[in-house]
């Protein structure tokens, strides 16, 4: 029996992936990952550090990326729910600087693949938020880029409007694609 349902996006390389959940009277069981049945669905991955995060209704985080150390990402969401997003930045890809995105929550226990060369970032759309990923290298403060959340290039819809938005004062200085350097 598969563990888990793989569907392709629209974006070569990005995955919507959903656990089979086995739930009775004392709650439920699942598999968030299975490096077997990943490389059977050809992602070939070894990861090298989980994060997670805390966020309050209307906290946006990113859209983030590194230089030279770009991180694949698999990421989910254990309480809550937020609008998860990627943006190729792939130069040669047939969809750079198009994005894919995602409801991911605590109810759905979807989880988001987003491969090393693409900015993330996430909204979080309910109270508050529990955000767990796993990455494919380590995280480096000095290689990190960003691209402003509202580029009109991008044009991703996100579902608040922006009074409703909390950003950090580093995310609200990122530029748009066009004026940000990428090595991917």
């Amino acid at each position: 029996m598969n563990k888990f349902k793989f569907t392709k996006t629209s974006i070569e390389g990005v995955f919507i992936i959903e656990p089979t959940v086995f739930i009775d009277d004392r709650g439920y069981f699942m598999e968030s990952y299975h490096k077997k049945e990943f490389e059977e669905n050809g992602l070939n991955i070894d990861f090298v550090q989980d994060n997670q995060s805390k966020s309050t209704k209307g906290v946006l985080r990113g859209l983030h990326f590194q230089y030279n150390q770009p991180q694949g990402k698999l990421v989910r969401v254990i309480k809550g729910e937020v609008f998860d997003v990627a943006v190729d930045l792939r130069k040669d890809s047939p969809t750079y600087s198009k994005y894919e995105s995602v409801i991911l929550s605590e109810d759905n226990k979807k989880q988001f693949y987003i491969p090393p060369g693409f900015a993330h970032g996430f909204l979080v759309l309910s109270d508050e938020a529990e955000f767990t990923y796993k990455c494919t290298d380590f995280y480096n403060e000095s290689d990190e880029g960003g691209i402003t959340w509202n580029d009109p290039d991008i044009n991703i819809e996100w579902p608040l409007n922006e009074d409703e938005l909390i950003l950090s004062e580093k995310d609200q200085k990122w530029k748009s694609l066009k004026n940000t350097s990428t090595n991917f």
